[in-house]
């Protein structure tokens, strides 16, 4: 039996502001923005080259806007990936790495799969780690 992960809810303030930045800074892909009833909307957003998308809307999460932390999209070069996002406009942080329990700046030397990481939030806050995997391969 497969168990696939598709769909990711984050919790967010504004879904037009949201899907605005997903579409337009993030270059995500929209997959469906759809109204269920009167007091609910779904919105579905795909990263380039994802099986899993993100969703968020009105009525579908009774978390706080800002409270995903942490996910992760994984990319084969960092450093273009944090160059096209920062193209984009959206404000992505220094690439580090992990050196004896301590941040370095830069990628990894050896560019290590998992090893180098950088951050941006989206405008509620929720929060993406880019991690790169494959530059290598």
């Amino acid at each position: 039996m497969d168990y696939k992960l598709e769909l990711v809810l984050i919790p967010v303030s504004d879904v037009d502001r949201a899907k605005e930045f997903y579409l337009t800074e993030a270059g995500f892909g929209l997959i469906v923005d759809t109204p269920i009833g009167e007091d609910r909307r779904v919105v579905q957003v795909i990263p380039p080259g994802s099986a899993c998308a993100i969703g968020f809307g009105t009525g579908i999460t009774a978390a706080a806007p800002g409270a995903a932390q942490g996910l992760h999209l994984v990319v084969t070069d960092i450093l273009a990936a944090r160059a096209e996002l920062l193209g984009r406009g959206v404000p992505v942080s220094d690439v580090r790495h992990l050196e004896s329990g301590t941040w370095v700046d830069g990628p990894h030397p050896e560019r290590g799969d998992y090893e180098s990481f950088a951050e941006f939030s989206d405008p509620d806050g929720n929060s993406w780690l880019l991690q790169e995997v494959g530059y290598r391969a």
